[in-house]
């Protein structure tokens, strides 16, 4: 850690997440798994009919791993150092790969001691070996990587990412099957955006951190607008495609409008909407408000330009959705006087202190990895279930990665990735959400959920997600 510690990070090193019981005496029982798209038995002939594996009761049979990698792809998620803790913790010698992929390919890494390790505890950002977005991919980076896994003679590689990135672990465990390479490759499922969502995975680490972190910005800002009572506050909240932040901040917060990508409206729609509560809220005395835009609101709007990314993907983060709505509105508005203001909440949600419930499901994901890698699994990614009940009632189970996968255009041509998981708007947080927006619309129905806390009562410090 770079600088000294804050008298609230050393406080946080004392933090001890629960895992469940059965990490201390348990075993893997197969379990079904989801069929895997046919089309991809050509490119995983060796992985495609893998089953999942379940943590019941039981004596284990191997010993613990003796030497394991691990790397960090993609943005940081609040509880990732706690993925590693939990490896330091279950597996004889631990060593991180530099920056992401590329200190795989480059073999350029750290041995990460428990001395090392330690003053990382429970702490936000991915700082202790850093995290890059190369995916690995050619035949000379496969062959790279494979050739420094030999040279370490690792029992397991760890890749803690989203969607690309645990895609790129499944091509991982393919290619070191094909090659006689002994080392096994685990994903574990990180995310802010909320997207790496399934039946088979119900949530990603660093979530609950990030929109609590903005539902708390959110909040602050919303007790501004009812004070001052004359400025709208358009906020877009990171999230790539899918809407799943703004969901969650807006249960927590309960602004005037909460804009859900996924109902598919198209943009004089979305201009109409705004303008009718705007003066609907103006005729009840009230030119004030707030407003939140998902970051990727901009992939449902057809005909809407921006610039694109080397995959092909718009690159929402670059399009002023707040700025492109506040000049639309105004030139509808049929009001003397309107003072917007815009706002981007994105990176500071992804490296803070995690919560406890992030701590501890962060934790309990790198003791499930270690697991897998000691009974010799590969091209699995880690899964909890039961997520809203008590620790010991967490379900945990490895899932095929291969069976996550989709086909997807990128680049004009198909290629195969884990699906990206969009809001279901059948599903019970939406429903609740239409439920409840009507009122929140010209009423000041504003919530503010303050900071992250650390110590009290388990309503203050042990909450999960709304959105489970």
């Amino acid at each position: 850690i770079l600088g000294p510690m804050t008298p609230l990070e050393r406080k946080r090193l004392d933090y001890h997440p629960e895992i469940p019981s059965l990490f201390k005496n348990g075993v893997f029982q197969i379990a079904p798994a989801k069929a895997p798209h046919p089309d991809l038995r050509s490119l995983f002939p060796r992985t495609m009919d893998q089953k999942a594996f379940r943590l019941v009761p039981g004596k284990p049979h191997f010993a613990p791993p003796r030497r394991v990698g691990v790397l960090f792809s993609g943005g940081p998620a609040a509880g990732g150092h706690n993925v590693i803790a939990a490896l330091c913790d279950g597996v004889g010698e631990l060593i991180g790969f530099l920056n992401g992929a590329d200190g795989l390919v480059r073999d350029e890494w750290k041995k990460l001691s428990p001395d090392v390790v330690a003053p990382y505890r429970n702490q936000g950002g991915f700082d202790l070996i850093g995290t890059g977005r190369t995916k690995i991919e050619t035949p000379e980076q496969l062959k790279a990587a494979q050739e420094t896994c030999r040279k370490h003679q690792l029992d397991g590689l760890v890749i803690i990412g989203g969607d690309d990135s645990n895609t790129n672990a499944a091509v991982l465990a393919e290619y070191f099957l094909e090659e006689h390479c002994s080392t096994r490759v685990i994903g574990v499922p990180k995310t802010i955006d909320g997207d790496l969502r399934s039946a088979e995975i119900e949530l990603s680490f660093g979530f609950d951190s990030a929109t609590k972190t903005y539902a708390e910005i959110i909040g602050n800002i919303a007790r501004d607008a009812g004070s001052a009572r004359k400025y709208y506050h358009f906020i877009k909240l990171m999230g790539r495609s899918a809407s799943h932040i703004t969901l969650e901040c807006a249960l927590a917060t309960q602004p005037n409008v909460a804009l859900i990508g996924e109902e598919g409206l198209t943009l004089p729609q979305i201009v109409h909407k705004l303008v009718d509560v705007i003066e609907r809220r103006a005729a009840a005395g009230k030119n004030y408000g707030v407003i939140l835009i998902p970051e990727g609101l901009a992939e449902f709007i057809p005909n809407l330009e921006g610039p694109r990314d080397p995959h092909g993907n718009l690159q929402v983060s670059q399009i002023e959705t707040d700025q492109l709505l506040i000049g639309e509105v105004k030139k509808k508005l049929k009001l003397d006087k309107w003072f917007p203001q815009g706002h981007f909440l994105g990176y500071e949600g992804r490296c803070c202190l995690p919560t406890n419930f992030d701590a501890k499901y962060a934790y309990v994901l790198g003791c499930l990895a270690a697991m897998a890698i000691r009974d010799r699994l590969t091209g699995l990614i880690c899964s909890v279930q039961h997520l809203r009940k008590s620790v010991e009632q967490w379900q945990c189970t490895l899932v095929p990665i291969v069976g996550l996968m989709h086909f997807e255009k990128r680049l004009g041509k198909p290629k195969p990735v884990i699906a990206k998981t969009l809001v279901d708007l059948k599903g019970e947080p939406f429903t609740s959400f239409v439920k409840k927006r009507g009122e929140w619309e010209v009423q000041d129905a504003y919530r503010h959920p303050g900071p992250i806390q650390f110590f009290g009562g388990a309503e203050l410090t042990d909450t999960v997600p709304l959105t489970l």
